[in-house]
């Protein structure tokens, strides 16, 4: 029987093993727990049949139990120094393939097409280093892969960021760029101290289920994207100050910008936090036409 990957000892016998040191601008932090990779996995409810996509596999601990619970894996490792220690760990394992390269400059579309053909069930499981956990997020939804969803561990702050309601302080662009595509829900926090080595900042797992469509349909999809930032650009701004001084040519099209206010029936003197999606998506189908 093989020993788990994700404890303390084997850890530590791995990397003293291949002379590993963490390579701190790769955000690198191990998971030793094995119990909470077991709960993780269990939030993506995956099945033998299911395939699964890991960003940034380290040592191999979280794709041991994926690939104890799935069809298949493909797992994208940047760190070349990691190469031979995952071919190691994960030999037990015929159901792994892992990629050498950057996720943020791979062609994900084409590789889910090579590895994944034919499977009815696809998911992204992954602890992501936390220096570039947004971009790879936006990625993943904005190129409009055929997965079911996204179950991630990242920064506590950034998960309350993205599963935030409007009203709130942490809702923000970040909020509804991901809420657009899916329904977010923070399902466990996790404390700094099951790393190695230990971040600074608790961590939480938040699962992204993908709608079948947006949640709202808006005329021009990156514009609604402009509007959203241009609006939170500075947060004690009102929205009609936030869009005047950020959108292109705001300033002489101040009235402009208040007629589609009215339009949409959102008053000038709130602030962007307080908008829902939807009088986003009405607000950016009006502001359209003017500033498009």
């Amino acid at each position: 029987m093989n020993k788990d990957i994700a404890t303390p000892v084997r850890t530590k016998e791995i990397l003293k093993k291949y002379g590993f040191s963490f390579k701190k601008s790769l955000g690198q932090n191990f998971l030793i727990d094995t119990n909470i990779l077991k709960r993780i996995v269990d939030h993506a409810n995956l099945t033998e049949e299911s395939g699964a996509i890991e960003i940034g596999p380290g040592i191999g601990a979280l794709t041991e139990q994926l690939a104890k619970s799935s069809k298949k894996v493909a797992a994208f490792e940047i760190d070349q120094r990691l190469l031979p220690i995952l071919s190691d760990t994960l030999s037990p394992y015929d159901n792994v393939n892992i990629i050498h390269g950057d996720v943020l400059k791979a062609d994900v579309k084409r590789v889910v097409e090579e590895e994944f053909a034919g499977f009815p069930d696809l998911m992204v499981v992954a602890n992501l280093p936390y220096y570039v956990t947004t971009p790879i997020i936006l990625k993943l939804l904005s190129e409009n892969l055929p997965i079911r969803g996204i179950v991630c561990m990242l920064q506590k702050e950034v998960a309350d960021r993205i599963a935030a309601k409007p009203g709130t302080k942490e809702y923000g662009s970040l909020s509804i760029a991901i809420q657009y595509y899916t329904e977010a829900e923070t399902v466990m926090i996790v404390p700094k101290t099951v790393f190695m080595p230990q971040p600074n900042v608790d961590s939480a797992v938040i699962r992204l289920t993908k709608r079948v469509k947006p949640i709202v349909e808006v005329l021009d999809e990156d514009f609604f994207f402009v509007v959203t930032r241009a609006s939170f650009a500075q947060r004690r701004k009102t929205i009609l100050n936030n869009l005047t001084s950020q959108l292109q040519d705001g300033k002489t099209k101040k009235e402009l910008i208040l007629a589609a206010l009215e339009a949409s029936g959102v008053e000038p003197s709130r602030r962007g936090e307080t908008l829902s999606i939807e009088e986003f998506g009405r607000l950016s189908d009006a502001l359209l036409p003017n500033f498009k």
